[in-house]
């Protein structure tokens, strides 16, 4: 129910991104249009990937959100890594779009017409897209949201963009040097490129069953040694995150002769303690009664867990 509400949640956030990119994207070809720059109509470019990213981000959070059903026992909390991967590929085309636009006008420069207006029109885009992205990498990162925190990252390397741009341009208007502007926009276009390869690796990593961060396994770790009371102790822990969920199964030796039902009764206290630390965790227990090689490994692991 949590990580449902949490997709709820997330999904609500991403579909106020979609108007939110088409104005920025609107104000960034309008600043483009009323001087000619290259390197604004670079940044204008790379906005055109935020748009087409809000709505795949929008639409792969809802699915993403959706219950368990036969066919995905397990969810569907993967999907949002895939729209991270979308984007990723949809910011280096983009910078090949740049590239192509700047590389020609390296040969035959010329200073952008009206630059003050230009100039302070990406201004308010740029502003616009620094609030948006600080509120998508906190809320990605509270929800546990991959495709909202990978569009925040994005949408921030954008602002990044846009202060370069805004810098280049004043010095070439200055010092007179009407390259600058196609060379600002193969700097941008580099810049995109490698924001591409960082968003694209980190959801690749997602996909490949990744462990919680090392902080997060540390706190699962705590409130299972502070909760164990009862059993003799437990091992195999591992841990995986996919999207909003996280995955945390462990063996838990007992007893011999512990009844079922007060094993399962620590299972459930065990369950809670790690839902207080990750509301909406999946948790699998295996319990195994005591025998010469669980206890060996039960002293190991309780140590380990209270270190």
């Amino acid at each position: 129910m949590a990580t449902e509400i949490q997709g709820n949640k997330a999904q609500r956030l991403a579909f106020w991104g979609i108007p939110l990119a088409i104005a920025v994207l609107g104000l960034k070809m309008l600043a483009w249009w009323v001087t000619g720059s290259v390197a604004l109509l670079s940044d204008g470019l790379e906005s055109i990937v935020n748009v087409v990213a809000a709505i795949v981000a929008f639409v792969v959070i809802g699915y993403a959100a959706k219950p368990a059903d036969a066919g995905h026992p397990f969810g569907h909390y993967k999907a949002e890594y895939f729209s991270a991967v979308v984007e990723g590929v949809l910011i280096v085309v983009a910078a090949l779009l740049i590239a192509a636009e700047a590389i020609p006008a390296i040969l035959a420069p010329k200073l952008p017409e009206t630059p003050a207006l230009g100039l302070a029109i990406n201004l308010v885009a740029g502003i616009i897209n620094a609030i948006w992205a600080y509120t998508l990498i906190r809320a990605g990162s509270a929800l546990r949201s991959p495709a909202l925190t990978a569009d925040g990252h994005h949408i921030f390397s954008d602002v990044v963009t846009s202060i370069g741009v805004l810098f280049g341009l004043v010095l070439a208007i200055l010092t007179g040097y009407a390259v600058l502007d196609p060379l600002l926009a193969v700097l941008v276009a580099c810049n995109i490129l490698y924001q591409g390869w960082k968003v694209i690796a980190r959801s690749v990593d997602g996909l490949m069953d990744k462990a919680v961060p090392a902080e997060e396994e540390e706190a699962i770790k705590k409130a299972i040694a502070a909760n164990a009371v009862g059993s003799l102790g437990v091992h195999d822990l591992k841990t995986r995150e996919a999207g909003a969920a996280i995955f945390v199964d462990f063996h838990m030796v007992v007893p011999a002769a512990m009844p079922v039902g007060d094993a399962h009764d620590i299972c459930d206290r065990l369950e809670d303690a790690i839902r207080e630390v990750h509301a909406g965790a999946k948790i699998a227990i295996h319990v195994e009664p005591e025998g010469e090689k669980a206890h060996g490994i039960r002293v190991k692991v309780i140590e380990g867990l209270r270190s």
